[in-house]
């Protein structure tokens, strides 16, 4: 069961941002990890994430960390848009390929235009 996990955080500049995400990479069964600058948040996804337990990790680092919401990721979109992105094909009318060229032999001495010999 995938989590999203959203936790609040005050981040002043790219090095804290590299180090929180750091910290959240770190941390056991987290697959994908994004911050959002305009909120100070941090969205964490992954299977089986201990939330305390990673939270705890950041207030260590950063004295302030606080848990907004933790939701299940929903897998049902995901499979719905890879039905919809499959793209159906339909048969070719049967044309004879060759995969070299035909090449062929003339003769301009050949007065007769049959081909059987």
């Amino acid at each position: 069961m995938k989590k999203k996990i959203v936790i609040k955080l005050q981040m002043k500049d790219a090095k804290c941002r590299s180090k929180a995400m750091q910290t959240a990479v770190d941390a056991d069964g987290v697959t994908k990890v994004e911050i959002q600058k305009d909120k100070d948040e941090m969205v964490v996804i992954g299977e089986e994430v201990e939330t305390i337990r990673l939270t705890k990790s950041l207030r260590k680092k950063f004295q302030y960390a606080d848990i907004v919401s933790v939701q299940e990721e929903k897998e049902k979109k995901e499979e719905e848009k890879k039905k919809e992105e499959t793209v159906t094909l339909t048969p070719l009318p049967a044309i004879s390929y060759h995969p070299y060229p035909i090449y062929e032999a003339y003769d301009p001495y050949q007065t007769s235009f049959c081909t059987i010999l």
